[in-house]
């Protein structure tokens, strides 16, 4: 099997934290091809995707208030969210969805866009900006308001609560607010802000995360063509018949059954622990 069949294979049975993480990587490769200048040493991002604090450009792209929290202005700006959001992401979908994690992370990113907007707005600034961070904060910060007492075990250190690991990033941010990368900062602190209020308005019966579900299923049936239903015949007196009595076990086909193994054997070991031929097998089983 090839890399990038590997790769996409990984990607089939990886999780939405995977996949986010798939597409950040991919968004980054794509810029260092079109948007790295080389003879600086330094993205340039256009306006058309990065979020800008001018209304004359927010305006007429307003999906930029998303589009940039898919880009990253150097390797270890996507190195260290992506470590984050994997961290964080973790924590959040051991209480949560995979609908409201990602919920979460996309109306956290367009309302840390605002908030950027809105901030330069006042304090009379223009820039552009980029990166998952707001979005990733918002995650951390949802999973230590629902839980914050967890115990975490950092290298070193030892265990420590989840609200102390949060406590430290969101001071930081407010320590460096006025000295470098303001807009950043404003994003950030947004974030960990609508991650707290996601969390808030969940615990009170209000799931905002249905806003995207129900935009994504919007979309996906326009673009999916519904099967007409047959005529179905209807017959008088039908009796139904008497289920019989005995094992209700249903044999699996060696096909499924060998599909089964093989992603239990993921979830106990990992997908590095398979052999060649079996990630070939699960490979074409998903074709």
């Amino acid at each position: 099997m090839s890399i990038i069949e590997d790769l996409k294979l990984q990607y089939k049975i990886g999780g939405i934290t995977q996949r986010l993480i798939y597409w950040n990587v991919s968004c980054f490769l794509i810029s260092l091809i079109f948007f790295y200048q080389f003879k600086v040493g330094a993205f340039d991002f256009p306006t058309w995707i990065a979020l800008s604090s001018e209304p004359s450009n927010f305006i007429l792209k307003p999906w930029t208030f998303l589009t940039y929290s898919f880009l990253h202005d150097g390797f270890w700006h996507l190195f260290f969210n992506m470590m984050v959001l994997n961290f964080s992401s973790s924590l959040f979908l051991t209480f949560f969805t995979p609908k409201q994690f990602f919920g979460l992370y996309i109306l956290s990113a367009i309302f840390a866009g605002i908030a950027f907007v809105a901030g330069y707005y006042f304090l009379n600034l223009s820039a552009s900006i980029v990166g998952a961070s707001a979005a990733i904060m918002a995650v951390l910060v949802a999973a230590t308001t629902y839980h914050p007492l967890m115990n975490i075990r950092l290298l070193l250190i030892g265990n420590v609560k989840l609200w102390h690991i949060t406590f430290v990033i969101i001071l930081l941010d407010l320590m460096q607010f006025r000295l470098e990368n303001t807009g950043g900062h404003i994003s950030h602190l947004s974030g960990a802000f609508f991650g707290f209020i996601f969390i808030k308005l969940l615990e009170n019966g209000i799931d905002l995360s249905k806003i995207v579900s129900r935009v994504l299923d919007f979309f996906a049936n326009i673009f999916t063509k519904s099967p007409s239903t047959p005529f179905k015949k209807v017959h008088k007196n039908y009796t139904r018949p008497v289920e019989k009595s005995g094992s209700r076990i249903i044999t699996k086909d060696k096909s499924q059954q060998q599909i089964d193994e093989i992603l239990d054997k993921i979830s106990q070991s990992g997908y590095d622990s398979l052999t060649k031929e079996e990630k070939e097998f699960l490979f074409k089983a998903g074709k």
